[in-house]
């Protein structure tokens, strides 16, 4: 998307205008949004599933150094995120960043390809939380259940979890959060006691971290990052967000990378440092399950595979709930059609953005059924390779607006690491990841280079962003009170909405 240069800061909403409907309560703390986040990533789910993945498929032994890597690469970005997020408190995040960054039409391209990429991480969970659920049912009961039955069972609960207020999720995501990190300790603990050949810190080495497909791990490690970003979502729902944001980014980003790194060692000292990456090629998602039945008993696997389930869960709903805050802030802004941004009057939630990613969900995931496609091979790996690779673009997109912001503003007092070196070195490490996620987009999927579909799929990326500069180019000449309030929080639009979009509970700094 090229560089447009933002123009001056929307006008202030005239005092006569008709008042907004009140912003979401400010009642979640950074231990609230830690949960949102950490949810997202799906620590049991990575595990269970990521991380035998990233040892089978590219054979790389030094894959819990390559989570500690990416870790500080998402640390640096968190730099510059987390003091945009200082400045601008609208829901908005990677939109609202590009738009006063790069600009409004690339801002309005930004939020094209966020929806596209939350959207394809949703309904791909829900294919595998499906898969998943049925296997589970079926060995224990042996009833069966399709498994798109159940994914649109699951989706209505999640639906209706969004519709309602957020703590009300973020209070069903720290049950679940506590039962999944529980699990994984337990087996983490376990593996490291019956090592078979010990702890060796082989592993953790450079050697290891470069032996074999780098380019492919390297994709693996980034996409059990997904939904860290997240934070800046609930800006208008936190007690100061101008802190929150910042410190629930910089925890969740630490905690995850700790976490991961130190279960991907453990799993590794389990097998058998030697054979595990022989191991995880071979049995797959089974690896964890295969493994805490050897050192742990059959209850330890039963509860496992359990757990994941409910980890499964809490991505859909944190997932879910990230959809619902896009729609709502572009909806409050004209962008999409401004009902879309009235919040509920009782549960002052985003409920009509929640309804609306409910009803894509259902849609797509009956597609997908009325075709026969596999809800792992197909559901599952399709769209959220689509979604990870939707997000490192917006990840380096972002780390660009930081720059161009700051540049703009030399005032605002951030430290000039903050407003420069550490997004510079961020949006540098971002290109090389995303040009190594689209080069190996086909190991990604498990196709033929020459399968269609291995450019297919990052079309689609292309095609929304596109779409995103089309629509923002035409709002720009048709629509030029409701192209002036692009990115800002809905301010800009006010006193033209009436009573249709939300109010902005947050300032910009600047247009």
């Amino acid at each position: 998307m090229a560089i447009e240069h933002p123009e001056s800061a929307p006008p202030a909403p005239s005092l006569s205008a008709a008042p907004a409907p009140a912003s979401p309560e400010r009642r979640i703390g950074v231990a609230g949004i830690v949960f949102v986040v950490v949810a997202a990533s799906a620590p049991l789910t990575v595990a269970a599933g990521g991380i035998p993945q990233s040892l089978g498929v590219t054979g790389v032994l030094g894959i819990p150094l390559l989570y500690l890597l990416i870790a500080v690469v998402l640390a640096l970005f968190s730099a510059g995120y987390a003091a945009m997020s200082r400045h601008i408190t609208g829901a908005g995040a990677f939109y609202a960043y590009t738009a006063q960054g790069l600009g409004r039409t690339p801002g309005v391209g930004a939020a094209f390809v966020a929806l596209l990429a939350y959207n394809a991480m949703q309904i791909g969970i829900a294919g595998l939380f499906g898969a998943t659920t049925a296997e589970f049912v079926g060995a224990r009961t042996g009833l069966d259940i399709p498994w798109w039955v159940l994914v649109l069972a699951c989706t209505a609960v999640v639906g209706a979890l969004g519709y309602r207020r957020v703590d009300v999720g973020v209070r069903v995501l720290a049950v679940l959060l506590v039962l999944e990190f529980g699990t994984v300790l337990v087996f983490d603990i376990g593996q490291f006691a019956h090592a078979p050949d010990g702890i060796s810190a082989t592993p953790l080495t450079w050697g290891a971290a470069t032996d074999g497909s780098l380019g492919v791990a390297l994709c693996c490690v980034f996409a059990a990052y997904m939904g860290f970003e997240s934070a800046a979502l609930y800006s208008e729902e936190c007690r100061d967000p101008r802190r929150t944001v910042a410190r629930a980014t910089y925890i969740a980003v630490g905690l995850i990378g700790v976490f991961y790194s130190v279960t991907a060692w453990a799993m590794i000292s389990g097998a058998g440092t030697g054979r595990a990456t022989r191991v995880a090629a071979e049995q797959g998602p089974r690896m964890m399950f295969v493994l805490g039945d050897a050192g742990l008993g059959t209850v330890f696997s039963d509860v496992a595979q359990l757990f994941l389930i409910t980890s499964l869960l809490a991505a859909l709903l944190s997932f879910h709930n990230a959809v619902a805050r896009y729609v709502r802030s572009l909806g409050r802004e004209g962008v999409l059609p401004r009902g879309l941004g009235a919040l509920h009057p009782r549960h002052s939630s985003p409920h009509r953005g929640s309804l609306l990613q409910t009803g894509v969900t259902a849609v797509v995931i009956g597609v997908f059924a009325l075709a026969g496609r596999d809800p792992v091979a197909d559901v599952f790996t399709w769209l959220t390779n689509l979604g990870a690779l939707g997000v490192i673009l917006l990840l380096f997109a972002t780390s660009a607006s930081v720059v161009a912001y700051f540049a703009r503003r030399p005032e605002l007092a951030e430290p000039r690491w903050h407003r420069l070196v550490a997004p510079l070195l961020s949006g540098a490490a971002l290109a090389v990841v995303f040009w190594l996620a689209l080069t190996n987009f086909s190991v990604q999927l498990g196709v033929s280079a020459g399968n269609p579909l291995r450019w297919v799929l990052p079309g689609l990326i292309l095609a929304a962003g596109a779409a995103g500069v089309a629509w923002g180019l035409w709002l720009r000449g048709a629509r030029p009170a409701t192209y002036a309030g692009i990115g800002s929080g809905g301010s800009a639009a006010v006193g033209s909405a009436g009573s249709a979009a939300g109010g902005s509970a947050g300032s910009t700094a600047g247009g």
